[in-house]
């Protein structure tokens, strides 16, 4: 009973700390967490359902069909599809981009650590942090996201305790560019797209009929960290150390969730190791923060949309169906509508006002 009680709860807890830490991750880069738009903050909610509730769907719905890790499934799915090989490139994409937005998280909580003013050069935080979770990466999953949740509430508490100010929320008129940026919250920073939830969950969507019971707790600790974090600001000293001490367990934990994928798939143990560590310490490369934030946000919505499209266009129509076991064909329409129409019109779209913010 209490290893299924675990299950039950090991993705939800992981949504909302991932979620919340990659946010805080993304924020400076959509400029958020100054700014406390109030029309941003409700398209962003928007998106959550609109966006992120299908694709959470769709991960789970993968997950009970292939009854393996994303990159290993994705060989079985695309024959049962009859498609072509190159839709499993998603899976490499994917894989690649977890140890990728360690690294991320890893160059922001470096940035954090400011606020307790050390004197030591950024690059050289970054690189023992970096280590500090690869090393951790080798620590079981239960402890790492026990660490991990940890640390987020107590960042989040000692943020309040301590009395950060936050700016008056207020309402401004809607840009164009806020579609682009609310768009990779709901799916970039939800974590959505790189089969994290799809891997956690499998032990749990084996003894559920209904994908339902899996994806719902999922989507709403996401939700729940959305709104955790509209009341969060890193100032002092104490929800500093606390934050950096999530982000590093964070790391760890989809380091090793990569190198699982990686084993599934019976690469060798040198090779998996290269692809994450390469992944993660190339944040160190001088001055490339800016460009590679860009890659960033651009990498994980070309992932989600390549998932929307052969799960919605290229695999059959009754594999998911049965996956999912919606409790009414109405429910399973209107997914099947969001994934095939709504979320590849929404992400091109989000592609091209995050392009347009650029150029």
């Amino acid at each position: 009973m209490q290893d299924n009680a675990m299950l039950k709860w090991l993705s939800p807890l992981m949504a909302f700390c991932l979620s919340f830490l990659i946010i805080a991750t993304l924020a400076p880069i959509t400029g958020i967490q100054i700014d406390r738009q109030l029309d941003f903050w409700l398209l962003w909610l928007a998106t959550m359902l609109i966006l992120a509730l299908p694709v959470c769907y769709l991960e789970i719905a993968l997950a009970k069909r292939s009854k393996t890790t994303a990159l290993q499934a994705l060989s079985s799915l695309t024959r049962e599809a009859d498609s072509s090989q190159r839709w499993r490139l998603v899976g490499w994409l994917a894989v690649v981009f977890i140890p990728f937005l360690s690294g991320a998280m890893l160059n922001h909580a470096s940035n954090v650590i400011a606020v307790a003013d050390i004197k030591i050069q950024q690059p050289v935080i970054f690189a023992v942090l970096a280590i500090a979770a690869l090393a951790l990466s080798l620590v079981p999953r239960l402890i790492l996201v026990g660490i991990t949740t940890v640390g987020v509430l107590a960042s989040l508490i000692l943020a309040n305790v301590m009395g950060t100010q936050l700016p008056a929320w207020q309402v401004t008129p809607v840009q164009f560019v806020e579609w682009g940026n609310a768009t990779v919250l709901a799916l970039v920073a939800s974590g959505l797209g790189m089969g994290l939830y799809w891997q956690s969950s499998l032990a749990a969507v084996n003894q559920q009929d209904v994908a339902t019971k899996t994806a719902l707790p999922i989507w709403i600790a996401q939700l729940l960290a959305v709104i955790a974090f509209g009341f969060f600001a890193v100032k002092a000293e104490m929800p500093a150390f606390a934050l950096i001490a999530a982000i590093v367990a964070a790391a760890a934990l989809m380091l090793q969730m990569a190198r699982e994928q990686l084993q599934q798939r019976q690469m060798n143990v040198i090779i998996q190791w290269a692809v994450v560590v390469v992944a993660t310490l190339i944040w160190l490369i001088p001055n490339i923060s800016p460009i590679f934030n860009n890659l960033l946000i651009l990498w994980g919505l070309v992932i989600s949309l390549i998932y929307a499209l052969f799960a919605g266009w290229i695999m059959k129509i009754s594999h998911l169906r049965k996956s999912m076991n919606f409790s009414s064909e109405a429910f399973y329409n209107i997914w099947r509508i969001a994934v095939r129409i709504v979320l590849p019109v929404a992400i091109i779209t989000a592609i091209i006002a995050v392009l347009g913010q650029w150029f």
